[in-house]
């Protein structure tokens, strides 16, 4: 039996951990990189007496992104204890939510694949809910024992769970991939996956095809780049059809991916919530979240790339490609918007080809983000000005480029006098330079009249060499046909 006589099923899980300066419940740093157990505080790790108190940014985080996704942002919700005993886990229990999580629902549209294979589809979200992280093991360098660091311990969290409404890992990588985009855009978290600021769980499951039961999961923990998140799916769905098709059954549980083997491997059996004893925080009143909250907190909304999205394609008249492209992310959709203002409406296209091609192969090239771009939206904007208006062509454009790229210039104009590339628009010029490039390569010419096109475009080539690439192509192809008698 083929692997196409197979559903695949998966829901992913994900933990944002949201950029507030401090914890969710004390006033304790969340800044990365210190030194270990420096930033746990006594509430942090539940030392007698101590008493959480909510951050009220955590909170507007979470009902940023309530809005961002369209869910419904409940006006009471309630935090609880999970209990669960592990080391990096002081209290003994987890600050989280459970029956009443702050955000309820909500969608997210994913585009999945390229060119014309290409489709959208619409994820439906189940709830995000706000709780506090756990410290962290540490196993390297310890001689075989294990170091517990706390200074993760309170940072806060959004937890954001999906339905399990992803038929393949293209679609969980694709809508990961959207929700890292979106909680970036928002602002609410920095995405820094490395870090551990953006980890999934994938809750990976497999059924005959056209059955209506969902099978067994299996949940992948941790997954912290979107190349593991698909390598550990694949692995997964690929074992989970082999055990059942070779008559074992599936039993639930939580796995590992190791990115060494490539495979995944079992931790420990799965946990339900009723294993985990949930009851209400008797040291947290329930959350109230008033209409007038919500509606200070959507008036300072920036507008999100499905708007914006559509904004590039009624008003600069973008294909739906260029829009979603150029939306991937707030960095290049500002950096975009910044070269257009510059440019002019009427060359958002030539921006737009400029920003995804040449600029975003440099970037790509040199490991940049585009906000650490050498080349500035207004200098982008003063070249495709300068091509559009016939002062250089494309060809030459590139060298502009990689001069303001190299910083050998303030603007494209003071590169294009400073090297002389300005294009031979003369009409006479261009003619003498032809007559010479006739009159060296009589063969081709001679090719050209016996229906050869190839020899056509030697030819012009030819000129563009003569003319050091200063000659515009086009005016150079209808002065050519002209000597010819094309």
């Amino acid at each position: 039996m083929s692997r196409s006589d197979w559903e695949v099923v998966i829901g992913l899980e994900v933990h944002a951990q949201l950029n507030t300066a401090s914890k969710i419940f004390s006033g304790a740093s969340t800044a990365f990189g210190a030194e270990p157990n420096r930033q746990a505080s006594a509430v942090d790790i539940a030392l007698p007496g101590v008493l959480p108190v909510l951050n009220r940014g955590a909170v507007e985080r979470a009902i940023r992104f309530g809005l961002a996704i369209g869910a419904h942002v409940a006006e009471k919700s309630v935090f609880a204890r999970k209990n669960y005993f592990y080391p990096d886990l002081p209290k003994g229990y987890q600050i989280s939510q459970m029956d009443l999580p702050v955000v309820v629902g909500g969608t997210i549209t994913i585009r999945v694949g390229e060119g014309e294979s290409a489709y959208e589809k619409t994820v439906r979200l189940t709830r995000a809910h706000l709780e506090e992280d756990a410290g962290k093991s540490l196993h390297e360098d310890f001689h075989g024992m294990t170091g517990i660091d706390l200074n993760r311990a309170g940072t806060p969290l959004l937890e954001i769970v999906s339905e399990p409404d992803m038929r393949s890992s293209a679609e969980a990588v694709a809508y990961a991939r959207a929700l890292h985009a979106l909680v970036r855009w928002i602002d609410i978290c920095d995405g820094n996956m490395q870090e551990g600021s953006f980890r999934c769980d994938a809750n990976v499951s497999v059924r005959r095809k056209g059955a209506t039961e969902f099978g067994t999961r299996r949940e992948i923990k941790n997954l912290n780049s979107f190349r593991f998140l698909q390598q550990a799916i694949d692995y997964e769905v690929q074992w989970q059809i082999d055990t059942l098709e070779d008559g074992g059954r599936i039993e639930q549980a939580t796995v590992l991916f190791d990115p060494d083997t490539g495979e995944t491997r079992m931790m420990r059996s799965k946990e339900d919530a009723h294993d985990y004893r949930y009851f209400p925080d008797p040291d947290l009143l329930p959350l109230m979240i008033s209409p007038e909250w919500k509606a200070r907190v959507q008036a300072e909304m920036p507008e999100l790339p499905g708007a914006m999205k559509a904004r590039f394609m009624d008003d600069w008249g973008l294909s739906a490609y260029d829009a979603t492209t150029l939306t991937a992310s707030k960095e290049v959709a500002d950096f975009y918007q910044a070269t257009v203002s510059a440019a002019g409406a009427a060359l958002a296209k030539p921006c737009a080809n400029w920003v995804m091609g040449e600029l975003a192969a440099r970037l790509n090239k040199a490991e940049l983000d585009v906000a650490a771009s050498p080349v500035s939206p207004a200098q982008l904007a003063g070249l495709v000005a300068r091509i559009a208006d016939n002062t250089i062509s494309n060809a030459i454009a590139r060298k502009v480029f990689e001069a303001l790229w190299n910083g050998e210039g303030a603007t494209a104009d003071e590169v294009i006098d400073k090297q002389g590339l300005r294009q031979v628009t003369d009409t006479g010029a261009i003619e003498a330079m032809i007559d010479e490039v006739l009159a060296a390569n009589q063969k081709s010419v001679e090719e050209f009249r016996a229906g050869k096109e190839k020899a056509f475009n030697a030819l012009v080539g030819q000129v563009m060499k003569a003319s050091k690439g200063k000659a515009g192509p086009a005016q150079v192809n209808a002065l050519l046909r002209k000597k010819l008698g094309a």
